[in-house]
């Protein structure tokens, strides 16, 4: 069973590959790909929230 720090430090990596994602799409113009990828964005981004993450520096998207 992971424990708090691993569980967050899980969802910083996840968060920050979703934003590098989202920033390609929106580069290529994907939008249905950046759409599918905001869902996870915004629900990770609500995960740290609730876990007392800090966002103000990890947050490059800011959506």
């Amino acid at each position: 069973m992971p424990n708090g720090a691993e569980i967050i430090e899980r969802a910083i990596n996840d968060f920050q590959r979703v934003q590098a994602h989202m920033q390609n799409a929106r580069k290529e113009n994907a939008a249905e790909t950046y759409a599918g990828l905001k869902n996870d964005y915004i629900s990770l981004k609500a995960l740290l929230t609730s876990l007392g993450v800090n966002l103000t520096e990890i947050d490059r998207i800011k959506e």
